[in-house]
């Protein structure tokens, strides 16, 4: 059988990993003519090239749509999309603002809107933990944290899906994304001029004021980490949600354990054994030869993560869901100097979500036959997931 991957195809979407086994033993360096890319799936290949910002660079952004690459990829992936020094200047002044102290200052609140959400839902016993939970729950999150009015939250979640996911087969965005993105663009600059007369106590302000020495954000940098914040503070988020809540579905045994209070190992495992974010992006700045073959410059290059996590040269029996295992070398959030900034965060939502929801709940199951997938090509995860739980 031919081997052919590509982001684009329902197929992969469906189960990328059978692809990338077999693009780890047969093509470490793959080739896609039609696409238009080539792919790295080993973990050492993928993690040196996260590391290598100077040869593998982030300018022309980190998804292959030609909306989204490049020169313009920074509109919507701010700093993700930069190399040094634009890269380090942005990056340290957003981290100025995104203060350790500033998150773990969410935790109360977080609780709150957890068991705000979970209450009517572990009453009901059923519901879609997608549309009901997972992604209410980070939208609210990083609403709080941005000073997002609670009038304004679902529409911000609206669009955020709008522009992440399509039904059809497509290698670009649609017209009604594009749509999307504008609204966006055009809501945070209305809230940015209005934050800029009337500063609060919030992560907005926090962007406004953050300075070093006399260089600061532009309105526009700052817009356009609050767009990145939409895909890589909500999506991400309710999708890693999604996958940890089924991946414990398909395996009793550690979803006993899971729900017994190794709420931490269930998060690490979940996001090694099928993360949300499958690829990243880059752009060769010179020739690379690797494994025998030369990859000229100027060529998009996808570093397959979610291949990563699961090669066998660094993960024991890789595609077994395993709460025991050390997940020390998952790629999840990256690595290098793009490592997730936002990885503390995401880590605090879905420990006291799981273990709010751990508290309340003795078992679960999906109904896995009207469980719905979203389609992307670099996130993988659901859009349903309808479920039954079983109260303490």
């Amino acid at each position: 059988m031919q081997l052919r991957y590509s982001p684009y195809d329902f197929e992969v979407h469906a189960d990328p990993y059978a692809y990338y086994a077999r693009l780890r033993e047969q093509a470490p360096v793959y080739r896609n003519e039609t696409d238009d890319f080539w792919a790295l799936s080993r973990h050492a290949d993928v993690l040196a090239a996260l590391r290598d910002s100077e040869r593998f660079s982030s300018v022309n952004g980190i998804r292959m749509e030609p909306a989204f690459w490049g020169p313009q990829a920074e509109r919507f992936f701010s700093f993700v999309a930069m190399d040094p020094p634009k890269h380090t200047r942005l990056r340290g002044l957003v981290m100025r603002a995104f203060t350790a102290h500033r998150v773990q200052g969410l935790a109360p609140r977080l609780r709150e809107i957890a068991r705000g959400l979970l209450e009517p839902l572990l009453e009901r016993k059923s519901f879609d933990l997608m549309t009901d939970f997972a992604g209410p729950f980070p939208t609210e999150v990083i609403s709080e944290l941005v000073g997002v009015p609670e009038s304004d939250r679902g529409m911000i979640r609206k669009l955020g899906m709008e522009i992440m996911y399509t039904e059809e087969e497509s290698t670009d965005l649609r017209p009604e994304a594009m749509q999307a993105i504008g609204a966006l663009v055009g809501y945070y600059t209305e809230l940015t001029i209005a934050r800029a007369g009337d500063p609060q106590d919030d992560l907005l302000s926090g962007l406004l004021g953050a300075a070093e020495g006399t260089d600061r954000l532009t309105p526009e940098e700052i817009v356009g980490v609050l767009i990145l914040l939409v895909g890589a503070g909500i999506e991400t988020a309710m999708l890693t949600f999604g996958n940890a809540w089924n991946a414990a579905a398909l395996h009793p045994a550690q979803r006993e354990q899971a729900l017994g209070g190794r709420i931490d190992e269930w998060i690490g495992e979940a996001m090694r054994w099928d993360p949300s974010t499958q690829s990243n992006l880059r752009t060769t700045t010179e020739a690379v030869r690797l494994h025998g073959v030369t990859i000229p410059a100027g060529e998009r290059i996808l570093l397959l993560t979610g291949a990563a996590n699961r090669d066998p040269e660094v993960f024991t029996d890789p595609d077994t869901f395993d709460l025991d295992r050390d997940t020390g070398a998952s790629l999840s959030f990256g690595s290098g100097r793009h490592h997730c900034l936002g990885s503390n965060l995401a880590l605090l939502e879905l420990r006291i979500a799981l273990t709010e929801i751990a508290d309340k709940v003795g078992d679960f199951e999906i109904d896995l036959d009207k469980a719905k997938r979203i389609h992307s090509s670099n996130n993988r995860g659901f859009a349903s997931l309808p479920t039954t739980v079983t109260t303490r």
